[in-house]
């Protein structure tokens, strides 16, 4: 249990990733553009006649502010995708697109409820019991003041969802709404649902958040060196980000009001500030989870960096001097840490213990000292420039950053120094002759903590897509995988490699080969088959696949199902059957549509309509409705399962030009209207008005026969089910 918990947050600190690697360009865009607008620094440097109002840099670097704020203002969404899309296992594109509708139901449906109860009057004000600051504009939505809290929230609900539900398989009367399309449907009902718990929930919640940030804020300095010893050491197991995250962008991290707003969160608090052109000093509280930063990666580890080449061994040390060296400079320009503490960490843990400490105490010192740097990511050099040099040492004090880091270079580079000698730590340039001198990074860590771990292991899946990765030429032939409704549309690079005799053995209704373009008809369950199969793939050889086959299985023909290979002649009637739209009828193999030609989805009749309404042929019940309106499927009280398909092409239409009169599981007269069509607007839009018949429930040796072909009306007897058997 707690090796699965561990593993889900890791999942969760990783997932926090893509929407944070959007914040350092976020903060460059607002950092250069609210510093060079800035009255003061302006005036400050004298730059009136390039910067001031009204030229062009001033122009343009406003712009650059405001897509930077942009960003900032509207972390809850981007935060509701990015956890979504970095939690869901496939399909991450579906799992975006029901995180981005969920968070905008979960937001409308708390609007509702604010509304309802009177905390929101008809003017659109507020009550006068609701606090200030406790309702918010959120994309442009009243609502309760989550933060980046309601996007997570959103973000984790629905990729748990997604990952559960994206395969599932429904009856098929609802088969259309099944595997990933079905994601977007559940989040949504889920999160009406969400949304009403969260106007009874989140004010309880976010008291006991206001007092975890109390708490913190309490304890002062102290608070903030546990803070910090806690961050450095969560480094190891990649759960640091979910630790500061609240602190960053949440009341955890307290709250200010700034230009008269409500910000939560410490960087969203100094950035509020940075924006503000009144701000006299940023302030320490905010910057307490990150100021420190400075101190320890511009200083203290290029000192523990320099202490390790010192104690390389002479032979060693040219080779470990360029490695550290590249390390450090990383470190110290842009705050990233994990080529040295990496490596020392995996050499020697103990000088991990001492840069926890260390590092803990330098976030503690900054605020001690009202240092207030702000930063987008981590703590380097280009931060350190933009803003804290560019701010000024009125508003910011980064100038005790020098003295404090000079101190904090000495004690890295005497402590680490002592450390390595006196345990014979092995550091880069220290190994054994036998091994090599590199930097290690955090996948030589995992690596050595799961040694276990199997290697070569073969790609499984399950035997039809294994079949259909086969019968497509094998992996590196299929360049691209796709469905539709019924259809699973695939793109292979070598055409001549396709060996259709190994994917009729995955029971297709047919197969239909267009050049590098090949669909693969399954029906309904076809969004499973494709998910499946894109599983299968991501582990499957990348290789191509020949087989030789026999010769019978070459010249076998494709039997469409509950049907024969275009037998004819004498047989026994079972039923009758009457056509449900007048016009002119005709054998299914003159239809437009190849499948429907081949009956590949089964046998049937076409009748090219002269009139725009279909009806019920025979007393039955309403199996679906297409949502598009285009198609409606029978069930007859004898078991006789049929479609009516109006046009071809016509679901891109989307609904356009039809209407239903029946829904899903009514029962219907003979005679009773099912769907009415436009047939001039098909006619322009699509690629055939003809109506489609197919009886999808016939048996091994029945088929279906026109018995009369030309001018028919609607419920004359057009054709019959004959069985040949």
């Amino acid at each position: 249990m707690k090796d699965k918990i561990f593993g889900v947050l890791q999942r969760v600190g990783r997932s926090f990733m893509l929407p944070i690697a959007i914040l350092p360009v976020a903060g460059l865009l607002l950092g250069i553009g609210s510093s060079f607008t800035n009255a003061t620094t302006i005036e400050t440097y004298g730059l009136e006649s390039i910067l001031g109002e009204g030229t062009v840099l001033n122009a343009l670097l406003t712009i650059m502010s405001s897509a930077g704020n942009i960003i900032f203002d509207n972390l809850p969404i981007i935060f509701a995708v990015g956890v979504a899309i970095g939690m869901a296992k496939k399909e991450k594109e579906v799992a975006a697109l029901a995180a981005m509708i969920s968070f905008f139901v979960m937001n409308a449906t708390i609007n509702g409820m604010l509304k309802v109860m009177g905390d929101i009057l008809e003017d659109g004000s507020l009550a006068g019991d609701v606090l200030s600051g406790t309702v918010v504009s959120v994309c442009g939505i009243q609502t309760l003041q989550m933060g980046v809290f309601g996007g997570i929230i959103v973000g984790l609900g629905v990729a748990a969802l997604h990952n559960k539900f994206y395969k599932i398989q429904l009856p098929n009367a609802l088969s259309f709404f099944g595997g990933s399309r079905f994601v977007p449907i559940i989040s949504t009902i889920t999160y009406v649902g969400v949304g009403i718990l969260m106007y009874f929930i989140w004010p309880v919640v976010q008291n006991g958040i206001y007092a975890l940030g109390g708490l913190v804020t309490g304890t002062g300095y102290i608070g903030t060196l546990i803070f910090g010893i806690i961050k450095r050491a969560l480094i190891p197991f990649g759960l640091h980000h979910v630790f500061y995250l609240p602190f960053w962008q949440t009341a955890v991290g307290g709250t200010m009001e700034v230009a008269g707003q409500i910000v939560e969160g410490g960087q969203n608090i100094f950035f509020a500030q940075l924006a503000d052109p009144t701000t006299v000093h940023f302030s320490a509280d905010a910057t307490r989870y990150f100021s420190g930063e400075f101190i320890f990666m511009i200083f203290g580890l290029p000192g523990a960096a320099l202490a390790m080449y010192r104690c390389a061994k002479p032979e060693k040390k040219k080779q470990a001097g360029g490695l550290l060296l590249s390390a450090a400079l990383a470190c110290m320009l842009t705050g990233i840490t994990e080529p040295l503490e990496f490596s020392f960490l995996f050499a020697a843990p103990i000088l991990f213990v001492v840069q926890v400490i260390l590092a803990g105490a330098a976030y503690m010192i900054a605020h001690i000292l009202n240092i207030a740097v702000g930063l987008t990511f981590s703590g380097g050099l280009l931060d350190l420039f933009l803003f804290g040099i560019l701010q000024g040492n009125a508003k910011t004090s980064w100038l005790l950053i020098i003295p404090v880091g000079i101190i904090y270079f000495i004690l890295y580079y005497v402590i680490f120094t002592v450390l390595i000698k006196k345990l014979n730590l092995k550091t880069p340039g220290r190994e054994d002759d036998d091994e090599e001198t590199k930097l290690f990074t955090k996948a030589d860590y995992n690596a050595k903590q799961n040694k276990s771990a199997a290697e070569g292991g073969t790609a499984s899946g399950d035997e039809k897509s294994v079949l259909i990765t086969q019968g497509l030429g094998g992996k590196k032939n299929i360049a691209d995988v796709d469905c539709c409704a019924t259809r699973l549309r695939c793109t292979v690079v070598k055409p001549e490699l396709v060996n259709e005799a190994i994917l009729k053995a995955t029971s297709p209704s047919g197969i239909i080969r267009k050049g590098q373009g090949i669909q693969i008809i399954y029906g309904p369950s076809v969004a499973v088959i494709k998910s499946n199969l894109e599983d299968y793939l991501e582990t499957a050889p990348n290789e191509e696949f020949t087989a030789e086959l026999p010769a019978e299985a070459e010249e076998a023909p494709l039997v469409a199902p509950g049907g024969i290979a275009n037998k004819s002649g004498a047989g026994t009637v079972k039923k009758k059957l009457c056509t449900p739209v007048s016009g002119t009828a005709a054998p299914i193999t003159e239809a437009s549509d190849e499948a429907f030609a081949g009956k590949m989805m089964g046998d049937g009749y076409i009748v090219k309509p002269e009139e725009g309404m279909t009806y019920a042929p025979e007393d039955a019940e309403v199996s679906f409705v297409f949502p598009s309106k285009h198609a409606v499927g029978l069930k007859s009280s004898d078991g006789t399962e049929y479609l009516i398909h109006i046009g071809v092409d016509t679901v891109n239409l989307n609904g356009e030009g039809f209407e239903a009169f029946v829904k899903d599981g009514d029962h219907v007269k003979k005679g009773d209207r099912l769907i009415g069509f436009d047939i001039e607007y098909i006619k322009e839009h699509a690629k055939s008005d003809e109506c489609i018949i197919v009886f999808t429930s016939l048996q091994e040796g029945e088929e279906v026969r026109l018995v009369k072909s030309g001018k028919v009306a609607k419920l004359d007897e057009t054709a019959e089910i004959v069985s040949l058997n």
